[in-house]
């Protein structure tokens, strides 16, 4: 694997795993805002916040090209202090692996207001949704955001409830193979879509699997979400293990990793995502027609 692509693993891996307290002193209305993670800065523009940031992690530059022209303050894993300092924010925000929670107490040595964010469980996201509604003065397109994604999680429910539930894998990585384990907003999602998350028996978060193991769990389908794709497709990659239910019955699909792990603005999108991939097209209509129910 090429130094570029290893950095991109690892930087992906390291989104899913940061993880820390929400801590706020109250409401606040910010208007110079730096964020750290580039889950918040989705949120951030999702909710029609994009004037108030004015520093980003150079990853949130490369993912969204809204946010091209703001000056980049350094890697997730190496933000400067004198970067984020020099643009004088009024509110820094964070989701810290180790390095950030360094980073974080440095900011609060000097004055600068910080807010850390939790982002493992589901409802913990929608809980950030509405927190940095709030401290950036967009509480009703919030609450709006949050009504969506909880109206799309209850009709997909309602959806696959008479379906078959598929035992699946989600694969975040290749070579050497990571999964999506228990107690992750991944894994909720994967619950409400209808999948059995077979990985959950490894434990919690985004355990490394033994390919051993995977062969052996032997999943009706699995969702390949890697980002070393260099090479064979995903179910060129899969088919050399042809026993394999998965490839057997071609269920190895190939899903946007950005929008089923970033645990962002759009579950609601990424529950769709996944549905179709365990469910098939049909459950598209499925899916709008009890969403209109709820609104008759």
């Amino acid at each position: 694997m090429c130094s570029d692509l290893r950095f991109a693993v690892a930087v992906f891996l390291g989104l899913l795993q940061a993880s820390a307290s929400l801590a706020t002193d109250g409401p606040v209305s910010a208007r110079r805002v730096v964020s750290l993670n580039p889950s918040l800065s989705q949120i951030l523009l999702e909710l029609d916040a994009r004037e108030v940031l004015v520093g980003v992690d150079a990853f949130s530059k490369q993912l969204r090209p809204e946010l091209a022209a703001l000056p980049s303050v350094g890697g997730l894993f190496d933000p400067s202090l004198e970067a984020v300092v020099a643009l004088e924010p009024d509110l820094v925000v964070l989701v810290p692996s180790v390095e950030q929670r360094d980073f974080r107490g440095r900011l609060d040595a000097l004055g600068v207001r910080t807010v850390g964010f939790r982002n493992i469980g589901f409802e913990e996201v929608l809980g950030n949704i509405e927190s940095l509604g709030a401290l950036v003065g967009r509480a009703p397109d919030a609450t709006r955001r949050i009504t969506a994604i909880r109206a799309t999680r209850s009709a997909v429910e309602r959806a696959v409830a008479t379906r078959e539930r598929v035992r699946c894998v989600v694969v975040l990585q290749r070579d050497p193979v990571f999964v999506a384990g228990g107690e992750s907003f991944i894994d909720e999602m994967l619950k409400s879509a209808g999948c059995d998350n077979l990985a959950r028996e490894l434990g919690d978060g985004y355990p490394r699997a033994a390919l051993e193991w995977l062969v052996s769990a032997a999943p009706d389908a699995i969702l390949d979400m890697s980002l070393d794709v260099a090479g064979a497709g995903a179910i060129d990659y899969w088919e050399r293990w042809p026993t394999l239910p998965a490839v057997a019955n071609r269920r190895v699909v190939r899903l946007d990793a950005e929008l089923v792990t970033m645990p962002g603005p759009a579950l609601d999108r990424a529950l769709r995502s996944l549905a179709r991939a365990l469910q098939g097209e049909a459950i598209d209509a499925a899916i709008d027609a009890k969403l209109a129910e709820a609104t008759e």
